[in-house]
């Protein structure tokens, strides 16, 4: 993009704008270094980063960074072997610490799906021993005493040699107080003298260090101390030199990793700039529009971002639209509206945020020219119309395809017939290239050309004639007209002067009362549109008002089931405390019986809790009179959870049941018919107990292709069966695999104490993929 686009539009103003958000000195840099670019995967990255940065601040509303400072220079030195002072070092602490900060921030991010500024944050390295070695040195720039044994010694030292100073020093000033000025200790060269009367320089011992503008009082050393003050001087002088060793140690703990912190400034720095964009966007209304290869602008609502309270208008300069020329008189905002789509564009084509509605839209374009202002030149001798020309020459010299050129007061300082001609030659050289352009006149001529040439549209800026000031309102589709007369009568002008002007003015009554007629229409446009969007306005909230009271309901919903799942897992828990003691209880008995067996699974059952009354619920009552129990049925009993067979309706209505070895009594409340298992058995795999005639009563069991709990199960379940049918043996198929459930019916087989001996099925029976068992 040419540099004097940027220069004529005030980008640099633009930049201002986003300055006061930055926090950090390598955002700012950037900031001023960025410049708009036709690249559009660059222009779609950087929206896409700021799209994340909204998500992020959604998810947390106070997202921020701390200030740090540029350390360019400062990695420069790190690579050419020099040494860092107290305050780079300080610097470089707070990348580190801003870097740590920000990849905590980030694994800690939840509920956020970013999509480019997740490889930023991944990109940052952070260093936990070289933060810890910086803690040497404290935020006030002080070396603390653990940054060395030495060090510590030293200042241990230099301390207790002071505190000798200071007791001789008040020794002298206690016992020699009447030959002394003042009874205070003094400090001349860096030393702790005393002020003594000069009368009694002599009774005192020492070294002179100063006299007094008056003469009467001398600065003296005390002999006593001279020594202690030596050995202060000699200690501090070890320190200086311990402390430079100490920074030049940890200049060289960071030189090699000096890229790194240069990359994570640089990523802090991003990230501060991409931070400022959503700012920006949250305090100025701020949208990003959406891209368009085939130049096709729609500006909703746009403003201009450096006039306070700016009207807002609607812009439309689709891919069909070559040229649009705003007609008009002057002071009615033509050239803003001029500088607003160039601003619009540039602002877009850096990657930040334009002051419009959402559903805006913008163009990719090579160069931008423009052509606004007077910039006439006394240097050169040049004439406002002169400076134009040479200025709109170099434009059309260089323009190309995929440019748009903004001409204001097109042929403006010369002759009006002359200067209407160049301004229709050259729009109409610009349109037969297809650059797009827009262009403001105040040419009536340019008006029958809009209207008649295919791909160029008129338009007009608003002028209230009541208040006789514009309204800066933007009409598309509209040329302008002038007010002169309107304005002339307003302002008190006879109205037969008036009416004299006009019918001198008769050739162009009829255009100017058309043109009356589109403003009308368009204001009538405009009102519907605002009704319009205010009732777009109006079902946003509602649309958010019906979301929030949504996700509230989905919040307290979430809520009670959580409660239900705790309540849930306190029986479940108890339920699984009681079976441990009723199991524990079955095993101590040696031998059982199969009736204690049932009653133990009886206890097992009633530990569950109670479920829903479901007795008044009209489909199942229907379902139920179609599933009639009748004599054959199997059924399986809900007390006990076992299987069996109605073999007899009694006269009250409850049926006689064979449960195994035991004739039971039961209501129809107390089983459930299994006839449904038994018309759709693809439906669900049931483990058929087979008998065979070798060997006596077997049964078989198929785990193969069961997960580990699933199969525990089953086997459990199976076991019991084989008990209550007394059963002698039985065969369980378990596969070989991985060998974990081989290894879980091992184990169980070994636990039950009814189980007299296992072992694998010969090697033409299953081999190791199968285990015998045989009961007792």
């Amino acid at each position: 993009m040419n540099n004097k686009i940027l220069e004529t539009l005030e980008f640099h103003k633009i930049k201002d704008l986003f300055a006061p958000y930055l926090l950090t000195e390598q955002g700012q840099l950037e900031l001023r270094q960025l410049e708009p670019t036709s690249k559009k995967e660059a222009i779609a990255t950087a929206f896409a980063e700021v799209a994340d940065m909204r998500q992020i601040f959604v998810e947390q509303p106070h997202f921020s960074l701390a200030a740090t400072k540029d350390i360019t220079a400062f990695v420069k030195r790190l690579e050419l072997e020099g040494d860092l002072n107290i305050e780079e070092l300080l610097t470089l602490k707070r990348i580190l610490s801003v870097s740590h900060d920000l990849k905590d921030f980030y694994q800690d991010l939840e509920n956020v799906e970013l999509t480019k500024l997740n490889r930023l944050f991944e990109n940052l390295q952070v260093f936990p021993n070289l933060q810890g070695s910086l803690q040497a040195i404290n935020d006030g720039g002080f070396i603390e005493n653990f940054a060395s044994e030495k060090l510590a010694r030293l200042r241990r030292k230099i301390q207790e040699s002071e505190v000798q100073v200071r007791d001789i020093l008040q020794e002298i000033l206690k016992n020699k107080a009447d030959m002394l000025a003042d009874q205070v200790v003094a400090s001349r060269n860096g030393r702790n003298v005393l002020p003594v009367k000069n009368t009694y320089r002599n009774k005192i011992a020492g070294v002179v260090h100063d006299i007094s503008a008056s003469g009467n009082t001398v600065y003296i050393e005390p002999r006593a101390v001279v020594n202690l003050n030596e050995e202060i001087s000699n200690y501090r002088a070890d320190e200086r030199h311990e402390m430079a060793r100490i920074l030049q140690e940890l200049s060289d703990m960071l030189r090699p990793h000096a890229a790194v912190l240069a990359n994570n400034a640089w990523i802090i720095g991003h990230l501060d700039l991409v931070r400022t964009k959503v700012r920006f966007m949250q305090d100025k209304e701020a949208v990003l529009p959406d891209l368009s290869e085939e130049q096709d602008i729609q500006l909703l609502q746009v403003r201009h971002p450096l006039i306070e309270q700016a009207v807002a208008n609607d812009l439309h300069f689709d891919a069909a639209l070559t040229e649009i020329v705003i007609t008009g008189p002057n002071t009615g905002g033509k050239t803003i509206m001029l500088k607003t789509l160039g601003l619009a564009q540039l602002m877009a084509q850096s990657g930040l945020p334009i002051l419009a509605d959402k559903g805006s839209r913008v163009g990719i374009f090579g160069q931008i020219f423009a052509d606004i202002g007077d910039e006439q030149s006394i240097e050169q001798s040049l004439s406002t119309f002169s400076s134009h020309m040479t200025n709109i020459v170099s434009i059309l010299g260089n323009v190309k395809g995929d440019a748009l050129v903004l001409l204001d007061e097109l042929g403006a300082g010369t002759d009006p017939q002359e200067g209407a001609a160049l301004a229709i030659a050259i729009l109409e050289d610009l349109r037969l290239r297809q650059i797009k352009t827009m262009a403001t006149t105040h040419y009536p001529e340019l008006k029958a050309y809009g209207i008649e040439t295919a791909g160029v549209q008129n338009a007009s800026m608003e002028f209230d004639t009541e208040s006789l000031r514009p309204t800066y309102r933007f009409m598309q589709g509209v040329p302008g007209r002038s007010n002169a007369f309107e304005i002339a009568r307003r302002l008190g002008l006879a109205n037969l002067v008036v009416q004299n002007a006009q019918d001198l003015m008769d050739t162009d009554s009829d255009v100017n009362r058309i043109i009356e007629q589109l403003e009308e229409q368009t204001l009538e446009s405009h009102k519907r549109l605002d009704h319009i969007r205010q009732v777009e306005q109006e079902n946003l909230k509602f649309n958010r008002a019906l979301k929030k009271l949504y996700n509230e309901f989905n919040r307290e919903k979430e809520t009670e089931l959580n409660k239900a799942r705790l309540e849930a897992q306190g029986i479940v828990d108890l339920a699984l405390a009681e079976s441990d003691e009723i199991l524990k209880n079955l095993q101590e008995k040696s031998v059982l019986k199969p009736h204690e067996i049932i009653e133990a699974k009886g206890k097992l059952k009633k530990l569950a809790p109670e479920t829903v009354d479901l007795s008044q619920n009209k489909a199942l009552k229907q379902a139920k009179k179609k599933r009639a129990p009748k004599v054959g049925d199997d059924i399986i009993v809900t007390s006990y959870g076992q299987r069996g067979t109605l073999t007899k309706q009694l006269k009250d209505g409850r049926w006689e049941a064979q449960v195994g070895l035991i004739k039971m009594t039961l209501a129809e409340n107390e089983f459930n018919l299994l006839k449904a298992e038994k018309e759709e058995p693809q439906k669900k795999q049931v483990n058929v107990v087979k008998r065979t005639t070798s060997g006596g009563p077997r049964a078989r069991l198929d785990l193969r292709g069961k997960r580990y709990e699933e199969a525990m199960r089953e086997l459990d379940e199976f076991i019991d069966q084989a008990l209550l049918n007394n059963m002698a043996q039985v065969d369980i198929i378990h596969g070989i695999g991985t060998g974990v459930i081989r290894e879980g019916v091992t184990k169980y087989l070994r636990r039950n104490k009814q189980v007299k001996s296992f072992g694998y099925a010969p090697q033409n029976a299953g081999g190791s993929g199968c285990t015998i068992v045989l009961f007792k």
